[in-house]
């Protein structure tokens, strides 16, 4: 009897042993899952933590360049007010301009001449451009380019202007005779495919000659002063694009009038009932 007791004695301790060690393992196992999971969390944790830090780095900046714009077009806007010469309307017309005029490009104005050039630009640019998709209007501080597609002015391999140039060329004389101290001068651009007829030798003769045809137009039946104009041959050799396709090919054959604006008179044209 005796033996039997102590064998379940014997029996009960080593089974509750294992139990405790199958506990132990599951609860070693549940502690190792958590550490991992909490490290995991941490990780985690601080990768947002650091986007976040970027991003309120990024905030910051941009909130200084925000800024820091705004503190250029307050000055701009302050140094046309100290021009004396100008009059109270010009004066208001001018930072009227300026309101409308993109900080980014205003910011690049440097001087008073480079903040009153962005205005009579922005004009001239919103005059033009609202004419033809085929004409694109870029303004450089002081000088504004205007790209006109050949196919608005000129037949395939022709250097006669066509009659449907007329209501483009007119309003650009207008726009040209508003301030007749502005130097003007007018580029001919052809693609890269050779030309070698009996009216062209080449692409520098094509572009010459539609240059030409353009100022004399400008000339005789637009009125502009010829003392101002400038006609110019580039040939193929300043692409806008890659002549790689029959699209940008046709990008590539344009003409080119560049605007060069006098400060001197800027102020007639700062005066005029379109601004």
């Amino acid at each position: 009897m005796k033996k039997v007791t102590l064998v379940g004695l014997m029996a009960m301790t080593i089974l509750g042993s294992c139990v405790s060690k199958k506990k132990y393992v599951a609860l070693e196992s549940d502690l190792s899952n958590t550490k991992s999971r909490l490290t995991k969390t941490q990780v985690e944790k601080e990768e947002l933590e650091s986007k976040v830090a970027k991003i309120e780095a990024r905030v910051t900046e941009y909130n200084q360049k925000i800024n820091s714009l705004k503190d250029i077009n307050d000055s701009q806007y302050a140094s046309v007010g100290d021009v004396a010469v100008m009059s109270n309307n010009t004066k208001k017309k001018m930072r009227a301009t300026l309101a409308k005029i993109d900080p980014s490009e205003l910011a690049k104005a440097e001087t008073l001449e480079d903040s009153m050039n962005l205005a009579v630009s922005y004009n001239l640019k919103k005059s033009i451009s609202d004419e033809e998709d085929d004409i694109v209007v870029d303004i450089n501080k002081t000088v504004v380019m205007i790209n006109i597609s050949d196919k608005l002015l000129f037949n395939s391999g022709s250097y006669r202007v066509s009659n449907k140039a007329n209501a483009i060329l007119e309003k650009l004389a207008e726009v040209i005779n508003s301030e007749p101290s502005m130097e003007v001068m007018v580029e001919g651009h052809t693609d890269s495919r050779t030309i070698n007829t009996a009216m062209f030798q080449d692409n520098w003769d094509l572009s010459v000659k539609r240059a030409t045809s353009i100022v004399r137009l400008l000339q005789n039946k637009y009125n502009v002063n010829p003392a101002n104009l400038i006609a110019a041959g580039r040939s193929s050799y300043l692409p806008l694009v890659e002549n790689d396709s029959k699209e940008n090919m046709a990008k590539n054959r344009r003409t080119k009038i560049v605007i060069i604006p006098n400060l001197d008179k800027f102020f007639a044209l700062l005066d005029a009932e379109t601004l």
